[in-house]
């Protein structure tokens, strides 16, 4: 099997000869495109202190090098203005050559176009988070037809993805603090579900599959991501939900979840034992031999202050255990 096939039968529950995963000889590889938008390179403004601008012209700002930082001045200041603010124009299919060129290049391995996020991630950040889950309260039909919009645009995007010869689409979206969700679930049912069901329509009528990433505690709305079509769930913290509760969604969904050992408990802990047993028990719970893992890394050791030995460790945990023979000789059911 190809990586492109390992991944494909994971995400079918299907049986991959091994685990699929995305370090060291990664099963995936990224898509892009050439859209002209407003974003700019990280640039250094004076001591520990970054600035850049994205795609939508929102101001970031970092304290350090390598973090991903976070929006400092929203581009939409005036919520007035979003009926008029000038989106980039994702409609046009030869602005995704770099996207073709990758299939091209790597016919084997799995493509998956980047989206910017879905309605709240790209909202968000154009009125900055504080402001703008007041909007949600206040404002709604403001908020209401500028996630109309957002939808529209995205919907450009992944068919275009779609026909550069993608795979499937991937989108970050951070829905939880540590603790719960950031709206009440009640509202992501009334103004996002609908869209995920929209989005994700779009993307499997054109034959790809959708994979959301998202930190927090987002256990309220994860049986309304699966059943609007969400196909693997990206969490850089699984132990915040539980591996036996996300083990229990895979009796209802064929979802595939796609993570590292946990990034703020066990790989902190700097105990190897304690890291082998859990990433060989996340085999064990959630992949099985027959798909619906993914092994991860998360890709920042500095901003997390993790030695990335650790995360060798477990990486090389997954790869000794994850083969479907193990599953088939030890007796661990498949």
């Amino acid at each position: 099997m190809n990586p492109r096939e390992i991944v494909r039968r994971t995400l079918d529950f299907d049986g991959p000869e091994r685990v699929a995963r995305s370090f060291g000889d990664s099963d995936f590889i990224g898509g892009g495109h050439a859209v002209r938008t407003q974003a700019t390179s990280w640039q250094q403004t004076g001591g520990d202190r970054w600035e850049r601008t994205d795609e939508w012209g929102n101001l970031w700002g970092r304290i350090d090098a390598t973090s991903k930082g976070e929006v400092v001045r929203g581009v939409l200041d005036d919520l007035q203005r979003a009926d008029s603010y000038e989106f980039p124009d994702f409609s046009h299919s030869v602005d995704f050559e770099p996207t073709r060129q990758q299939r091209a290049l790597h016919p084997g391995r799995w493509l998956t176009g980047s989206l910017p996020g879905f309605a709240f991630n790209v909202a968000r950040k154009l009125r900055r988070l504080d402001n703008y889950l007041i909007d949600l309260i206040d404002f709604p039909d403001h908020i209401h037809a500028l996630h109309d919009r957002i939808d529209d645009l995205l919907e450009d995007m992944i068919r275009n993805y779609a026909r550069a010869g993608a795979d499937g689409v991937m989108f970050a979206e951070d829905w939880g603090t540590q603790a719960e969700l950031m709206i009440s679930p009640q509202m992501w049912r009334r103004e996002f579900g609908p869209r995920f069901q929209r989005l994700c329509a779009t993307a499997h009528e054109a034959g790809l599959r959708v994979f959301m990433h998202s930190c927090g505690q987002i256990s309220a709305i994860i049986p309304d991501l699966l059943s609007a079509g969400i196909d693997l769930l990206q969490f850089d913290q699984p132990e915040l939900h539980g591996l036996d509760v996300l083990a229990g969604y895979q009796q209802d969904w064929p979802v595939t979840f796609w993570c590292p050992v946990d990034i703020q408990t066990t790989l902190q802990s700097g105990d190897e034992d304690q890291i082998r047993h859990r990433a060989g028990e996340m085999l064990d719970k959630l992949w099985r031999g027959r798909g619906g893992f993914v092994a991860g890394y998360y890709g920042d050791n500095p901003s997390i202050g993790l030695e990335p030995h650790w995360q060798e460790v477990a990486c090389d945990e997954f790869v000794r255990q994850g083969v479907q023979s193990r599953y088939l000789t030890t007796g661990v059911p498949a």
